[in-house]
């Protein structure tokens, strides 16, 4: 087998402006859904008021330290940095009629730090924010306005980055708001079913018309879409939980279904006509709806398991997403299984389905690093954990999958997007910061940071 990657193939890392870059009412910047979940998506919404504190307000202050960082990233080797542009710093409300300039002028800057080194950026429209004002006014994604405001965004954030951006992604882990409905379409926790798929639909459409608009005003660009690869196995060989795991499956599976193809599958018609959910569709969704991705990006942690047994049920409650835990696999320890293997299935899996590029666009491992009295940091578990995936992705490689790169997630310290930790560190740069937003900010190399850059060396050769 060939141990090497394809020349093409990119490296690199990615982050989340709501996860670094702090600066958080800095240069106009609104406020989005992320600064009112200062602990986190899972944690609770509260109303931010002048003088309090969130950790993700400063972050790691990338805003102001990002020429430090991307030289650091630059010295790992990469080709390509996945980040997202924070809408409120370009509509600050989100419904404005004009973008505010000096939002653009932060990410021209940013753009043109990457291109220094030769670094392209991969870009998020929306990862896990968007404007407060457009739920304060219009009720987020159940409004039809928020389609109309998405797209001026998409559109201005085109026109003005089509010389330095070249790929682009719709919305962040889009199947996401089926869990988390405030992170993801603006919506109550506890709405229903009806009103958390009619405001998917209305993102959904938003996604068909930035792809529309994309291809009109970079032309040579490429847009994808971005699932969370929630991949799931049956806990047995009955047919039941075989059918069951389908059916699981299928229900982040249908976005991309969408994305790619243009409309909804036949599965999704019958799910919702048996759970009574009748979405608004117009003509003009339709014709929205088919504006097909260029490739599907995805992020891979970790694989569950289901059943039709509701006492295995019963236990798994509570558990991230609610996934049954595989009896064959270790876990982290925050409880994610550590599934290798799982990526090389799902990276066929989607090929066969949908015959698109794909882009792995977040994977890496959640730890508690130790700083050694010397200021090193050994985590070879980390090493382990992004090694072992990538031989799979090379597996799929040679299976015939086309993979465009691999950018893991979190390439320096970031805060993380579940329960606003720093102690969940994923980086290869250590950021001195603390869960209590104690810290000098300084970045030190781990590790890992040399293990990567001879990986990225050798394009893959050095894994073992």
């Amino acid at each position: 087998m060939n141990k090497r990657f394809p020349d093409s193939f990119l490296w690199g890392g990615a982050v989340a402006a709501n996860q670094v870059e702090g600066a958080y009412q800095t240069d106009g910047k609104g406020l989005s859904t992320s600064d009112l979940q200062p602990q986190g998506i899972f944690g609770q919404r509260v109303t931010r008021t002048e003088g309090d504190f969130g950790i993700k307000d400063t972050a790691i202050d990338f805003y102001h330290r990002f020429p430090e960082d991307v030289k650091l990233f630059a010295e790992m080797g990469f080709t390509v940095l996945r980040t997202s542009i924070a809408w409120t710093r370009i509509f600050p409300e989100g419904d404005e009629a004009e973008p505010c300039e000096a939002g653009l002028a932060y990410y021209d800057r940013l753009f043109d730090e990457m291109a220094k080194y030769n670094i392209q950026p991969m870009v998020t429209l929306s990862h896990y924010e968007m404007p407060w004002g457009l739920i304060n006014k219009y009720g987020g994604w159940a409004s039809r306005t928020t389609i109309d405001c998405f797209e001026r965004y998409a559109r201005a954030v085109f026109q003005r980055f089509q010389h330095k951006v070249k790929l682009w992604l719709t919305f962040n882990e889009i199947n996401m708001s089926l869990h988390a409905p405030f992170t993801g379409v603006g919506l109550p926790e506890e709405s229903d079913q009806q009103a958390v798929y009619q405001a998917i639909h209305h993102q959904l459409v938003a996604s068909g018309r930035a792809v529309k608009a994309c291809h009109e005003i970079v032309p040579e660009g490429k847009i994808g879409n971005m699932l969370l690869g929630a991949l799931l196995y049956p806990l047995s060989c009955r047919p039941a939980d075989v059918m069951e795991t389908l059916q699981q499956n299928r229900e982040w599976l249908f976005f991309g279904d969408v994305q790619v193809r243009g409309r909804y599958p036949a599965y999704m018609k019958r799910f919702f006509a048996e759970r009574n959910i009748s979405l608004q569709i117009s003509d003009q969704d339709r014709l929205d709806l088919q504006n097909p991705i260029d490739y599907i990006s995805f992020s891979y942690y970790m694989t569950g398991c289901v059943t039709t047994n509701e006492e295995e049920n019963q236990k798994a409650r509570g558990n991230i997403l609610s996934m049954i835990p595989n009896p064959h696999l270790a876990s982290s320890e925050w409880g994610w299984q550590i599934d290798p293997e799982g990526l090389r299935i799902l990276l066929n899996l989607l090929y066969d389905r949908y015959q698109k590029p794909l882009f792995i666009v977040e994977n890496g491992l959640g730890a508690k690093d130790t700083v050694e009295a010397d200021g090193s940091i050994n985590d070879d578990y980390r090493i382990q954990y992004i090694n072992d995936h990538l031989v799979q992705v090379r597996e799929a490689i040679e299976d015939g999958v086309e993979v465009l790169g691999y950018t893991s997630w979190g390439p320096i310290d970031l805060v993380s997007a579940s329960k606003a930790e720093f102690s969940k560190r994923y980086g290869y740069i250590h950021v001195d910061r603390d869960d209590s937003g104690n810290g000098t900010l300084a970045r030190t190399r781990k590790k890992s940071f040399f293990w990567y850059q001879q990986v990225i060396s050798t394009h893959g050769e050095s894994l073992s």
